[in-house]
């Protein structure tokens, strides 16, 4: 096999990659994500009458703590000093809220899995605090949009493999 695996050791045992000898360089990372509601649901949350609070803030700041605490849920992931976290939201008026985070780091490696654990996070919570009116909610469509930074260079989703650095 000419690509080994890098999260093997010598005695085929799980190890997290060796990571010393890398480029210290400027990484960012944007991952998206849905949640379908009922748009009594999304109602209430735009009136701000849930009774577990201001449901985007909440779910905002989860999604920041998430993105902190990877290296503590993902066990390979290295932990990663971050120099900023932003969370955003945009919905259809209808019944579905999309959240938006962008997560960066000066660091050598990068931050997808935090940010796709942030928005899965923050999904998570908007979820948790709209369950009492509504389980049939669905969380969808997560998936990294953009990264860039570190020997691999530039990722945008949708792009052909051949066109990415």
């Amino acid at each position: 096999m000419s690509d080994p695996l890098t999260h093997f050791n010598d005695q085929n045992r799980a190890k997290m990659v060796d990571v010393t000898a890398k480029q210290v360089t400027a990484r960012t990372a944007t991952a998206t994500g849905t949640i379908r509601m009922q748009p009594a649901t999304l109602d209430r949350i735009h009136a701000g009458t849930m009774k577990k609070g201001d449901v985007l803030a909440v779910a905002q700041v989860a999604g920041i703590m998430a993105a902190k605490q990877t290296s503590n849920l993902i066990p390979m992931c290295h932990l990663i000093p971050l120099t900023g976290i932003d969370i955003h939201f945009t919905d259809n008026n209808q019944d579905t809220i999309t959240a938006t985070a962008t997560v960066k780091t000066k660091h050598v490696t990068g931050v997808e899995i935090e940010t796709l654990l942030a928005v899965q996070t923050t999904l998570l919570t908007i979820y948790d605090m709209c369950k009492a009116i509504d389980r049939g909610m669905v969380i969808d469509n997560v998936h990294l949009v953009e990264k860039d930074g570190g020997k691999s260079g530039h990722f945008q989703f949708g792009e052909a493999p051949e066109s990415q650095a």
